[in-house]
């Protein structure tokens, strides 16, 4: 153990960072904490204990379905999350291959499927003894998502002008509306067809990670870029959810994952902290990425 802070109780074990730890402190956003394999590192910051309502109010604008009913749920337990999604760099470090459609090393990896996040997991846990990271659950994502707020976004509530246009997103996430403005790839998505966008571009992608404004708990990204994979199995509604933030996993039922956060190529109303999606495990797109969770055991 190595000491990080003087005084008073902190989440790295009373002021002490764990053996695998590269980096770590305290600023603004609160505490964190880093791990570096080869010439990689990614941070994570802690995600404090808490109870929030899980799932979006009847009126909330874009609402669907799948999204009630909604419920209290109690985090127990505090816990750590990357404070980007997963990026090329650290994958391909991992993993030793690119599949990525827009490839460059700080951009969020994507074309990953559930099943290949389960080997990034294995892999990267076997090369730093101790790190133990895992897909956050459902409800972790969302309650560190909001960051203590209740409104459709972090940034506050959301008013969706057309279908690829809601002003409130555009200083937090990249999605529809505005992933193709100043597109730095000489190659993208033709987004030209797009109706409705808040800016007008005609080609789009992903963007490189932390580029917008964070959370109040320091995590970027969110909301758009990419799709981030969830530990869950799909349920269609909160039906019998679970109320102490566990993954809410069923094999009886069709076997889909639970994806969160909408993307680059997503409408405005998916970019919101209580939409929901599914995806096969295989399933491998162009905006379907992961962000790592990890519990604090020590």
């Amino acid at each position: 153990m190595k000491r990080i802070i003087d005084a008073g109780w902190h989440p790295l074990v009373d002021g002490f960072a764990p053996d695998w730890a590269s980096e770590w402190g305290q600023d603004g956003f609160g505490v964190y904490v880093a791990f570096t394999v080869g010439d990689v590192t990614q941070r994570l910051r802690w995600i404090p204990p808490g109870r929030f309502m899980m799932g979006s109010p009847e009126d909330e604008p874009g609402r669907t379905a799948s999204e009630g009913p909604r419920h209290e749920v109690t985090i127990m337990e505090g816990f750590w999350l990357f404070d980007t999604p997963c990026t090329q760099a650290l994958w391909q470090e991992v993993m030793g291959d690119k599949p990525s459609r827009f490839g460059t090393p700080q951009r969020p990896v994507e074309t990953v499927g559930f099943e290949d996040v389960a080997l990034f997991l294995r892999e990267v846990n076997a090369r730093v003894p101790g790190l133990k990271l895992q897909l956050p659950s459902e409800a972790w994502w969302e309650y560190a998502c909001r960051a203590g707020t209740q409104t459709a976004t972090y940034a506050g509530s959301m008013t969706i002008l057309d279908r690829f246009n809601a002003p409130i997103l555009d200083p937090i996430a990249w999605y529809g509306g505005n992933s193709g403005k100043d597109f730095d790839l000489p190659d993208g998505e033709d987004s030209g067809r797009w109706a409705a966008k808040q800016y007008n571009h005609s080609k789009a992608g992903t963007r490189v990670v932390g580029q917008k404004s964070r959370n109040a708990w320091g995590l970027a990204d969110m909301l758009g870029n990419v799709w981030e994979w969830c530990a869950d199995t799909w349920h269609a509604s909160y039906a019998d959810a679970p109320s102490d933030g566990s993954a809410w996993t069923d094999q009886n039922i069709p076997a889909l994952g639970v994806v969160r956060g909408g993307s680059w190529s997503g409408e405005a109303r998916s970019a919101r902290a209580a939409y929901r999606s599914s995806n096969a495990p295989s399933d491998r797109f162009g905006n379907l990425g992961f962000r790592c969770a990890r519990v604090q055991a020590e």
